[in-house]
């Protein structure tokens, strides 16, 4: 089937929409959830709270995202045993990949004190900024726990091909969160330890949904003894979860490690560069949550076809995700050059952060073609298991793109932050394409 006829396909894309839809839309609650806790300390009487949310919410989005395997590698090797109908080994993979999570969020709450040491240490953060940082992070850490073992079940879900299910784990959360962003912040005037508390009764509230989900879905396998699978457990088991975490572990790593150099580097060039590029960062993350709707699709699709060891839906399923993919990031474009300065407005009223941010809105409109490939990429090779080609191609990025664009265009200021991100996302989309379109698209598809 022609790349055209799978566009206008209606089976086809109704089942891409059946996928991605609940997770576009629940996706969006992420970001609008971002965006909330922006205009809530943004309308805060100085730049230094903004900042210092912007500072300490990147230390713990970035344990977060570093610890993002724990989605990706259970829901694409949940995907590939949906696909092979082994229903114990589903089972497995969720208590081995949850006894994980937890060991993983006690660990970085007891290092939470060297955590945040670290990362003033490498930030030029004004006192202010700092105080609050700090602030918001020593409450934040604690949902640790809960917002790992939501990261698992969301997952195991989208791996068994629920996405109404992890729809409404994040929609809840998200709702949560932002109810209570205003409640806290402005009802009560708690500021930004309100902010910080949010979110940390809004992961308690996802996990909450997200249990009753997996529950609910456990109750509709057959034969499933919790007793006896704990007893097949031995650290071999875990091979295959832990091999292909250490690899998406690493690429997260870089990933984050570009995110939080704009933070923190962005921190020493002024309180409002600081506070304006964490505006326009979550313009960004509206792009790649958006995004993600669909690559979750691929991840489902192509873990699926591994599966069955059928071709046909793999190729099937990038290609009409690819080209869905490419639609929305012109649309986002448009956007971004229509209305960015309004919805920069709707953020903060600032004027100098305003002011800020408007300088450096161009990167972000054509940040969404550069980038859309990557995470369409990401998604393919989760569902594949193919976490060293996602490692490789994010290593070069990292180290022979984004710090070395920087490195050459530091006298710029922050249009060299700028500039390396969008090189990095470019470089991103351009390496996994290659590598899909010259070798994933033709070789034989095994579930290792």
């Amino acid at each position: 089937m022609s790349p055209l006829a799978l566009l206008f396909d209606r089976q086809k894309n109704k089942q891409l929409l059946a996928l991605a839809l609940p997770m576009i839309l629940s996706n969006i609650t992420v970001p609008l959830l971002g965006l909330v806790d922006t205009a809530v300390i943004g309308h805060l009487s100085n730049a230094y709270y903004l900042g210092g949310v912007a500072v300490g919410s990147t230390i713990i989005t970035l344990i977060l995202w570093i610890l993002g395997f724990l989605r990706m590698a259970t829901t694409g090797l949940v995907a590939q045993a949906y696909g092979a109908n082994d229903t114990q080994l589903q089972f497995r993979l969720l208590i081995q990949a949850a006894s994980l999570a937890l060991i993983l969020g006690i660990f970085a709450i007891a290092m939470q004190y060297p955590t945040v040491q670290a990362a003033m240490a490498l930030s030029d953060a004004s006192a202010a900024v700092e105080q609050y940082c700090r602030e918001y992070f020593h409450i934040r850490i604690w949902s640790t726990p809960f917002a790992l073992l939501n990261l698992v079940l969301l997952g195991w879900l989208l791996g068994r091909q629920q996405p109404q299910a992890a729809m409404w784990q994040l929609i809840v959360a998200n709702c949560v969160n932002i109810i209570l962003d205003v409640a806290f912040v402005i009802g009560l005037d708690m500021g930004v330890k309100g902010a910080a508390w949010a979110s940390v009764l809004a992961d308690i509230a996802g996990f909450c949904v997200a249990g009753t989900m997996v529950l609910q879905q456990l109750n509709k396998l057959p034969d499933l003894s919790f007793t006896s699978t704990v007893k097949q457990l031995s650290l071999s088991s875990y091979r295959q979860l832990l091999s292909l975490n250490a690899d998406i572990f690493v690429r997260s790593l870089c990933l984050q490690s570009t995110f939080a150099f704009m933070t923190f580097y962005g921190a020493g060039l002024g309180d409002s560069t600081v506070a304006a590029n964490a505006v326009l960062l979550n313009l960004l993350l509206l792009i790649s949550y958006a995004l993600d709707g669909v690559a979750y699709y691929a991840e489902a699709e192509v873990g699926r076809a591994f599966g069955e060891r059928n071709r046909q839906r793999l190729q099937q399923s990038v290609t009409l995700a690819l080209m869905w993919s490419a639609i929305a990031a012109v649309g986002f474009c448009l956007v971004f050059a229509l209305a960015g300065s309004q919805i920069i407005a709707l953020l903060t009223n600032i004027e100098e952060v305003r002011n800020v941010a408007n300088a450096y809105l161009i990167w972000v409109i054509f940040l969404p073609l550069l980038a859309f490939g990557s995470y369409l990429f990401d998604g393919v090779y989760i569902g594949a298991a193919k976490g060293k080609v996602m490692r490789n191609s994010m290593l070069v990025s990292t180290l022979g793109v984004f710090f070395p664009t920087w490195f050459l265009l530091q006298a710029s200021g922050n249009h060299a932050l700028w500039a390396a991100m969008s090189l990095f996302m470019l470089s991103r989309s351009a390496l996994l394409a290659m590598h899909y379109f010259s070798r994933l698209r033709h070789q034989s598809l095994t579930s290792a």
